[in-house]
C-alpha cells in the first residue's frame, strides 16, 4: 500500500488568524469542508466522498480561543517523531504553551518541523493534542493545530480551528502521533469532531 505523508491543513487551506473571531472560525470550517469535498484534494476514501456533505464540528465557542504564553526551549535537540507508519519526520520542541481553559491551567508542547529540503522556510508551530473528548466526541488519536510563530511570547490559541489528522479518514496516510505529554485533562469542545 502506498503511504502518503499527512499534510498540515493550514498550508493548503488558509492562513491562521491569531484573533478570537467567530466569523473567522466559521470561515475556516467552511474551507475545511471545501477541501474535504474536493475530489482532487480530499483525504476521504472514494466511498466516503460519494456521500460527503460536511465534517462534524463542535459549535464555535470563543471560550476555547485563549491567550497563551510561549516559553521557548532553545536547548532542545531535533528528534524523530513517531507516526502511524514507520516514517519518522524530524521535529524540534520549540517551546511550551501555557494557558487556561475554563479556569484550569494547561500546557502544550509546540513543535517545529525540520524539512529535509533546507530551502523550505517553516514559520509555523505544530501542536498535536488529545483531551477528554478524544475517543468519544473527537478522534481518539488526537487533533492538530498549526500556529504562526509569534514575534513575542504572547499568542492566541483558537481550538475552534483544530482539525483531525488525515489518518482519521484514511489509513493510507502517515500522520504524527500525539505525544503523551500533550494530553489535556479538560474537554476541548471545539473544532472538528470524530468522523463517522
Amino acid at each position: 500500500m502506498k503511504i502518503v505523508k499527512c499534510l498540515f491543513l493550514l498550508f493548503t487551506i488558509c492562513n491562521y488568524s491569531q484573533n478570537c473571531d467567530e466569523e473567522a472560525a466559521r470561515h475556516y470550517h467552511q474551507k475545511l469542508n471545501e477541501h474535504y469535498g474536493d475530489l482532487e484534494k480530499s483525504p476521504l476514501k472514494a466511498k466516503d466522498l460519494e456521500s460527503f456533505k460536511s465534517l462534524k464540528f463542535f459549535d464555535v465557542n470563543m471560550a476555547f480561543c485563549v491567550k497563551a504564553k510561549l516559553v521557548l526551549t532553545p536547548e532542545e535537540k531535533p528528534f524523530e517523531m513517531l507516526t502511524t507508519t514507520d516514517r519518522k519526520p524530524l521535529y524540534v520542541k520549540y517551546g511550551i504553551l501555557h494557558f487556561e481553559i475554563n479556569g484550569k491551567a494547561c500546557q502544550l508542547e509546540a513543535y517545529k518541523s525540520i524539512p529535509k529540503d533546507k530551502s523550505i522556510i517553516n514559520n509555523f508551530l505544530f501542536i498535536p493534542f488529545t483531551d477528554l473528548t478524544s475517543g468519544n466526541e473527537s478522534y481518539g488519536g488526537g487533533r492538530y493545530l498549526d500556529i504562526e510563530i509569534p514575534e513575542s511570547d504572547a499568542l492566541t490559541i483558537d481550538f475552534n480551528k483544530c482539525y483531525n489528522p488525515y489518518c482519521a479518514y484514511n489509513e493510507k496516510y502517515s500522520c504524527p502521533l500525539t505525544p503523551a505529554v500533550n494530553d489535556l485533562a479538560v474537554e476541548i469542545k471545539a473544532g472538528v469532531k470524530t468522523f463517522k
